[in-house]
């Protein structure tokens, strides 16, 4: 996600630039913390050998 519009009509229009930034940020956040979950179960599941760049599991 790179941006997201919320119709002034829905919040108070001068907090709609804050949410939507807020809002970016946090999906940011935990698509951050479900990459680095991942990576981790990724090494329990490999042994902790590094798959190529790309290589995507399962085959």
């Amino acid at each position: 996600m790179r941006a997201i519009r919320i119709d002034p009509k829905l919040a108070d229009p001068n907090e709609v630039e804050m949410l939507q930034d807020l809002i970016v940020a946090a999906f940011a956040d935990a698509k951050a913390k479900v990459e680095s979950a991942n990576a981790e179960e990724m090494r329990k599941v490999t042994g902790g050998i590094d798959l190529p760049a790309g290589l995507k599991f399962p085959f």
